[in-house]
This record gives structure tokens, C-alpha cells and sequence, in this order.
């Protein structure tokens, strides 16, 4: 694994070369038939997705992370307690996933996880254990046991949601140097300093330690804006939206917004994951409970603000995470509860989604992941 420090970025910013073969990675529960993480050759040019592998035998590989090096897959062995961290060469000319080793997550029910630019730590957020952990990663890409496991604590005001802390996400600042985890239980963004130099203890309070949101929202995943300058969260619980100023190392809320329609007269909407265009014009979010669909927002150039630009149904049950392909031209959505992933057309000019035709059956997809061949 390469050791260089570079900035953290994002696969979906590059445009990939029109030869390049692009997979499609896919994690799932594994309660109800799955067999583990599924590979697929994705056709950039219909949106069509072909069967490649599996890597089977693993607890609930839901949440994964691809390695700068497009070599290696990272996944966390969702499980209700005792979590896991699964480690996994992948061979861009066929496609191939091998486990390479599993490592204690540190903490129950981890739910995401990430990897430093320079590839030297994986890192883990553990859901039911409110805490995240620091793996590092070996030579040949397996991982080591926590070197840093941090607690969290505290709780907020909905009783049924927030009597604990809910780590949900990991996400680093644009230039690797801080990290990010929004706690569902606690109402908190929580802000780390992050050194991969310091083999023991990466990871120490940031300046302030916690930036918090509306109380009952529920932060959950993350996104920053690729000019680096603005940042937006994803509230589960109330189904809203804050936008911030990144500045100086500070997150500063400016706006919040709701992602339900304006006619939605229920209470069961449940916000999920959250994504930017490649050319940073428009910002999707999903909503499940009874909604499932994506709502789409315009965002402002210069102050990153959003308006509303209309929502589309995903054509499934739980939408919990999607992706935009790397052209910025497909969306891809993974419902979780109707076991299928659903590949839209996206207009770049006006944001909006049409169904291609494409789907594949998959049982109980949770995350996707895009890797180019080189």
C-alpha cells in the first residue's frame, strides 16, 4: 500500500477514461439470503450491470470503502455485537474480491467506514456502540487490530432514538487533516484532528470538539462540497438538511432544509444517504419510511445554498444508500427492503432522474461502491 500524504478525494470527481471498465460494488445484509459483497461490470455507456463476483462467507458486509490504491475493499461486519472489519484484495482486470483477514471493529453494530488518502489507517464507526477505531493497514493490505477506540457519550431528546450515542459516519475534510462523525444519539457532529503519523493515537479533539444540530434531528451521513468551502448532513430522524460554511477548519451552519415534499402530511420519513454531483450543481438525498425517494436540491455556486428541484420515487422500498457514477451521466440506488438496485439517467442540466430499465435483484442491498480499471 502506498504510504505518499496526499488530500483526500473523491473517486466520483474524476472522469473516467471511455475505455476504462468501471465495477459496481455492493454491500448487503446477509440475514435473508445474501451471500456477502457482489461485483458487477457497469456499462457506462446503458447503465447496464452484469454479474462478475461474489465474496461470500461474511456477516453482514454492509458499509464498504475502496482503497486509494483501487486494490484493495474495505468492509465492517455489521453484526449486533462484537463488530467486525473485513479486509479484501480486489483485481481491477477481472474483478476479483479475496479476503485477505477480519479484525475486531472495536465496538457493535458498525455501520461505515473509511481510509485515509495515504492509506496507513481504516477507520470505523461502530452504530450500536456509539464509539469509532483506528485499524491500521499492513504492507500487504490486511488490517491490525484498534490501535484507538473512542467512546462517546451522552444522549438527546428522542427517547426511542437518542437514550445513547449512535456513531454514523467517518467522513475526512477535504484535505485529510480532520475527521468528521455526525452521532445520531447525541445530536452532534463530533470533530477530530487526524495524524497518521502517530501510530497510537491519530486521533484528537478538534477545535471545537462538536458542532451540534437541531435537537431530535439525527445527523447521520455527511457530504462536503468538492469546492471544499461548504459541507451538508443528512438529519434520519427529522428528515432535514443543514448546510454549513466550512472555514478555517470550523463548520458554520447557515441554512436548513426539509427534503420531504411540501404536500407530506406523515411522520415516518427517515433520511439516509446524502451525495453531490460531480460538477458540484446539485445535491440528492433519500428518504424512506413511507416516501422512498430521493429529494433533489439546486445548490447555490457562491453560497451553497440549497433550493428544492423536485423528488423522485427509487422504484423500491428503503432506499439507504446510492451513488453517482464518476461521468456524473447515472444514478444508482440500492433499496434495501424491495432487494433490487435501480439505475437512473441524470440530467446535468436540470438535476432530475429517469428510470434507464436497468435493475438488478439483490438481497438486502446497503451500500455502493464504484471502482475504474486502469
Amino acid at each position: 500500500m502506498t504510504a505518499t500524504a496526499l488530500p483526500i478525494a473523491s473517486f466520483a470527481r474524476q472522469q473516467p477514461a471511455d475505455t476504462a471498465t468501471i465495477y459496481l460494488l455492493a454491500g448487503t445484509y446477509t440475514d435473508t439470503g445474501s451471500e456477502g459483497i457482489y461485483v458487477y461490470k457497469f456499462d457506462r455507456h446503458t447503465g447496464a450491470l452484469t454479474p462478475v463476483d461474489t465474496a461470500s462467507g461474511l456477516s453482514n458486509p454492509s458499509f464498504l470503502v475502496v482503497a486509494p490504491d483501487k486494490k484493495h475493499v474495505y468492509a465492517v461486519g455489521e453484526t449486533g455485537d462484537a463488530g467486525k472489519v473485513y479486509a479484501l484484495s480486489f483485481d481491477p482486470a477481472n474483478g476479483k474480491l479475496q479476503l485477505l483477514n477480519e479484525q475486531p471493529a472495536g465496538g457493535d453494530g458498525p455501520c461505515h467506514i473509511n481510509i485515509d488518502s495515504a492509506s496507513r489507517n481504516v477507520l470505523v464507526g461502530n452504530y450500536g456502540g456509539g464509539s469509532l477505531s483506528v485499524l491500521p493497514v499492513k504492507e500487504d493490505g490486511s488490517l491490525a487490530a484498534p490501535v484507538q477506540t473512542i467512546q462517546h457519550t451522552g444522549s438527546s431528546i428522542v427517547e426511542s432514538r437518542q437514550k445513547a450515542p449512535h456513531v454514523h459516519a467517518v467522513i475526512f475534510s477535504p484535505d485529510g487533516k480532520q475527521l468528521f462523525v455526525p452521532d445520531l444519539g447525541i445530536d452532534k457532529i463530533v470533530v477530530y484532528n487526524y495524524n497518521y503519523e502517530n501510530a497510537f493515537q491519530p486521533l484528537t479533539p478538534g477545535t471545537p470538539p462538536a458542532v451540534g444540530i437541531r435537537p431530535g434531528g439525527g445527523p447521520r451521513h455527511f457530504v462536503f462540497h468538492p469546492n471544499g468551502q461548504h459541507a451538508y448532513v443528512v438529519h434520519e430522524i427529522s428528515g432535514h438538511i443543514t448546510c454549513f460554511h466550512y472555514d478555517t477548519s470550523r463548520l458554520i451552519p447557515f441554512q436548513m432544509v426539509a427534503s420531504t415534499p411540501a404536500s407530506y402530511k406523515g411522520n415516518k420519513a427517515s433520511g439516509a444517504d446524502i451525495h453531490i454531483s460531480p460538477d458540484g450543481k446539485f445535491l440528492y438525498m433519500s428518504n424512506r419510511g413511507d416516501l422512498n425517494n430521493l429529494a433533489i436540491f439546486r445548490i447555490d455556486a457562491r453560497s451553497g445554498k440549497l433550493t428544492p428541484a423536485g423528488h423522485q420515487s427509487t422504484k423500491g422500498k428503503s432506499p439507504r444508500n446510492f451513488l453517482i457514477d464518476p461521468s456524473g451521466a447515472y444514478l444508482l440506488v440500492a433499496n434495501q427492503d424491495s432487494d433490487n438496485i435501480i439505475v437512473f439517467k441524470r440530467n446535468k442540466s436540470t438535476g432530475r432522474l429517469t428510470a434507464t430499465g436497468q435493475e438488478v435483484s439483490i438481497p438486502k442491498p446497503v451500500c455502493l461502491k464504484m471502482v475504474e480499471a486502469e
